[in-house]
């Protein structure tokens, strides 16, 4: 049985990408809306085939009323000892929830905290989708930063500034070498 579960109809911004999403964009608008979710009964075999269908790394485990009763991840999978086993035996029972209406940082900071790449986003306790760690990078991709100094070849900021004249043809005059005495 495969369960979809979405929030209300609208576009991912970044799917069009003449549109710039802003940087204190809402998770609502970064995160996957058709997620698709499992039960704690589900064989690792079909949660294995569901993944592998639907080109995802992470499913949540939701329980008889939507809400999230856990996680599995493409990880979790590879630890899996037999194909007929529930995903129960492998799935991680801690898992992470954010808001829909939280900013993005919310989730980035929760995925740098624990050290995991997605984090179920709900909405009144029920599972409506999932954002991961590549949604939050999109948003960094969208907007191009540029650093205030570029970076130099040295941390020698005399053989940085000689190599520079280098490249640029400049000619100065020779040193003199010190006498040895």
């Amino acid at each position: 049985m495969l369960h979809r579960l979405s929030a209300p109809e609208a576009r991912r911004p970044y799917e069009d990408e003449s549109e710039e999403t802003p940087l204190n964009a809402k998770i609502n608008d970064l995160m996957a809306r058709r997620v698709i979710t499992a039960q704690r009964h589900h064989t690792v075999e079909h949660v294995r085939g569901m993944m592998t269908r639907n080109r995802v790394h992470a499913i949540p485990i939701v329980d008889s009323v939507g809400g999230a009763a856990g996680i599995v991840t493409s990880a979790d999978l590879v630890a899996a000892k037999g194909e007929g086993s529930p995903v129960s035996q492998v799935m991680s029972e801690r898992v992470y929830t954010v808001p829909a209406y939280n900013d993005a940082h919310v989730a980035a900071r929760i995925m740098r905290k624990h050290r995991i790449h997605h984090v179920v986003v709900t909405h009144e306790k029920k599972v409506i989708g999932l954002i991961s760690s590549f949604d939050l990078l999109r948003l960094v991709e969208d907007h191009r930063f540029v650093a205030k100094t570029a970076p130099t070849e040295s941390r020698n900021p005399s053989a940085s500034a000689r190599s520079a004249d280098e490249s640029l043809g400049s000619k100065s005059a020779p040193r003199k070498k010190a006498r040895v005495r």
